[in-house]
């Protein structure tokens, strides 16, 4: 074991206690305490699950995952157990994986665009990894941190795209100027980087940009570059009612690697998945602390019949400025479910969600179809794991919602398999091979053999 998580970090459940269980109970405690603070559910299990799913998929390709998605303790400690790497786009991120103890070789400083400041705490802390993809972040990079290693950042469609992400990466014809001018300033590059994102991605995008890298990567021999890193970024689904669609993105990369980047070439291949990860690892639970009723005036109905129709906007003890700040990110907002079960016979309302009544802007839903609730009710939604939970909050900025970390026996077990150590005895080997997650059950199990330790899978 790497001793980045313990038992003490998280709430060992047994088999068959699932985390809908433990937000039930979590509840019940908050209601003998009047307590109606905002919080999460994370299952630690789901994430094992996705990282050894990963790796089966994707043998050739090394995870780091970006730590603005997820950046709490729980979801760090265990990735770091597990070997994964880190992509961090500040000196926040990066003080925050550092506090744990990872080292600097397995942080990736990814933002295509740096304080120079950052830049400046990266070279003091050993952080060597590094992306641009112009001339300026070049020069900043050159002045600020000499021995950094580059990866030249592209993107292979020049076309707009209404994606955020899109909008940074050279293109194919600038490469050449670019990796000139770094030979000039002395920078070393060794290699290329792309991210295509994550919202409505076709898997053939990713062998058009495997493609371009190629291309890319010759450009850099020529000029007496040694190119040996390739970075595939981001953009695999994170929801289980998606997995095939992974599967099939994975199969794609797997044949465009085979094609451009050969097995033996001297190229390592690495990625950044964050939705993926988590996703699917975190329930989130908020009460209604105020109501509004807007009635609703039906043309050509009588007073009687216009007065039960009526829209009903409810505020939830969380906003988007914190946990629902995934709406920020082009995320749309999970359905939620009704803690208490209605009746059946009493009729739904069209319905909106804001966050606390001090900000009139802090919309989270709207048109929602839901029975008529009261203040004091909790709403939950399921796969709010990823960009929810900010970095800043976690070094001591705006407060956040509490989380529970949960994990089942039989995943902790996977984890010390996965990490060499074998089980004590023949009935903990075998309930390693049982479903890993503490929540949902799996359309399939998972045993997965330890081939090879963390240290060499980073």
């Amino acid at each position: 074991m790497n001793g980045y998580l313990k038992e003490s970090n998280f709430m060992m459940v047994e088999e068959g206690f699932t985390t809908k269980d433990l937000l039930e109970n979590l509840l019940v405690e908050l209601g003998q305490m009047s307590d109606q603070q905002a919080f999460f559910v994370a299952d630690l299990g789901d994430i094992v699950k996705k990282h050894l799913c990963f790796l089966k998929a994707l043998p050739r390709v090394k995870p780091y995952f970006p730590v603005k998605c997820n950046g709490s303790e729980g979801v760090i400690r265990l990735l770091a157990e597990l070997g994964a790497g880190f992509a961090c786009t500040n000196k926040a991120e990066i003080a925050c994986v550092q506090s744990i103890g990872v080292p600097a070789d397995k942080i990736f400083y990814s933002s295509p665009c740096k304080q120079v400041a950052h830049i400046k705490y990266a070279a003091s802390h050993g952080v060597q990894l590094m992306t641009f993809d112009n001339e300026v972040e070049l020069s900043k990079v050159a002045r600020s941190h000499p021995h950094a290693r580059l990866l030249l950042g592209i993107t292979a469609d020049s076309s707009p795209s209404t994606h955020s992400n899109m909008m940074f990466g050279t293109t194919l014809e600038s490469c050449r100027h670019l990796l000139e001018t770094a030979k000039e300033q002395a920078v070393e590059v060794v290699g290329i980087s792309f991210h295509l994102g994550s919202r409505g991605l076709e898997p053939q995008a990713f062998a058009q940009s495997v493609a371009a890298a190629q291309l890319a990567f010759e450009i850099g021999t020529e000029l007496g570059y040694q190119m040996h890193l390739l970075d595939i970024g981001g953009g695999f689904p994170g929801t289980e009612d998606t997995r095939t669609q992974f599967e099939e993105i994975a199969a794609v990369i797997n044949s465009a690697l085979d094609l451009y980047f050969p097995d033996g070439c001297g190229v390592e291949i690495i990625a950044t998945p964050g939705r993926y990860y988590i996703t699917s690892a975190f329930t989130f639970a908020a009460s209604i602390t105020a109501r509004e009723e807007v009635p609703v005036e039906q043309p050509g109905s009588d007073e009687e019949e216009s007065g039960s129709k009526k829209s009903l906007v409810y505020h939830l003890s969380d906003g988007i400025y914190s946990a629902f700040s995934c709406l920020l990110f082009d995320t749309p907002c999970p359905r939620p479910q009704l803690h208490k079960r209605p009746c059946p016979d009493h009729p739904s309302h069209s319905s909106s969600l804001r966050g606390p009544p001090e900000d009139a802007e802090d919309h989270i839903a709207d048109g929602l179809e839901l029975p008529e609730l009261q203040v004091g009710d909790w709403l939950i939604f399921e796969d709010m794991g990823a960009y929810t939970i900010a970095t800043s909050s976690l070094l001591g900025g705006c407060s956040q919602p509490q989380i529970t970390y949960a994990m089942s026996r039989v995943a902790w077990k996977a984890v010390q398999f996965f990490q060499g150590k074998p089980p004590q005895t023949e009935d903990d080997r075998e309930s390693v091979c049982a479903p890993l997650s503490c929540g949902w059950e799996m359309a399939e199990t998972l045993c997965v053999t330890p081939v090879f330790t963390p240290a060499s899978i980073i």
